[in-house]
């Protein structure tokens, strides 16, 4: 077996798990989009995780584990707030390529990446946009204008739904990518939730295929429109979470 042919055969063991089954197509994307993280990576601080088994599960796997709370097929827009090197967005872009995808990121260089990344790929539809969450969201183009908001961004549970909500249609929904042990912090979103006119429908606990890491998947239904005070100026949400 060549290395190629053993890299897609990673992909399609780890991808069986989430019960997935990529195309010739979509497994050579996913190999371009390795490479091209890990050879920017060098010159830019894209990912701590470069070994290829690693990038493919906990990156690739990670964004995809969706599935587990939604059908992706149902979705028509999707816009991935603080989205870094393109995850989840990209994975979610190429595994279905019916979705039009905003990736936004407050890096210049991180979307300039993208830009670069995505005609690589031959994907249309997927646009990355340099911008703050908490100025997006005031423009109509973005206002809750999106079926699926997701994030893996870094942020409490409270501050990164002031910067998701808004983003999403009233019935649609906002999923927020975490690690374990959030219990608190989602008693301590309730009430930037309840502001935010954001109700928790799910979470779920579950650990990345082939392994013992360990992740949630916080799935929150949009139940009302978010007040036009929401989000606050740059940098509140972050500092003063509601």
């Amino acid at each position: 077996m060549n290395k190629n042919s053993a890299d897609k055969s990673t992909i399609v063991d780890i991808f069986r798990k989430l019960g997935l089954s990529p195309s010739e197509k979509q497994m050579d994307q996913f190999l371009t989009y390795y490479q091209f993280l890990t050879e920017r990576n060098k010159v830019m601080n894209l990912t701590a995780i470069t070994d290829y088994t690693d990038v493919v599960l906990k990156h690739f796997a990670d964004s995809l584990s969706v599935v587990k709370v939604c059908d992706m097929n149902q979705y028509e827009s999707v816009i991935d707030v603080g989205t870094g090197a393109g995850f989840p967005g990209l994975p979610l872009k190429i595994m279905f390529p019916h979705l039009k995808v905003v990736l936004l990121d407050s890096l210049k260089k991180r979307v300039g990446f993208l830009n670069e990344l995505i005609p690589m790929l031959s994907l249309e539809g997927i646009t990355a946009i340099h911008a703050r969450a908490e100025d997006a969201a005031r423009e109509e183009t973005f206002r809750e204008q999106f079926n699926l908001c997701v994030s893996r961004a870094v942020a409490n549970l409270s501050s990164l739904s002031e910067y998701c909500l808004p983003f999403v249609k009233t019935g649609d929904m906002f999923i927020s990518y975490k690690s374990t042990n959030i219990d608190i912090e989602i008693e301590s979103a309730g009430r930037a939730l309840s502001l935010l006119g954001g109700e928790i429908k799910e979470v779920r606990d579950f650990c990345l295929p082939q392994s013992d890491i360990k992740r949630s998947l916080i799935v929150i239904e949009k139940r009302k429109a978010t007040p036009l005070k929401y989000p606050r100026k740059a940098g509140m949400p972050s500092k003063e979470p509601l």
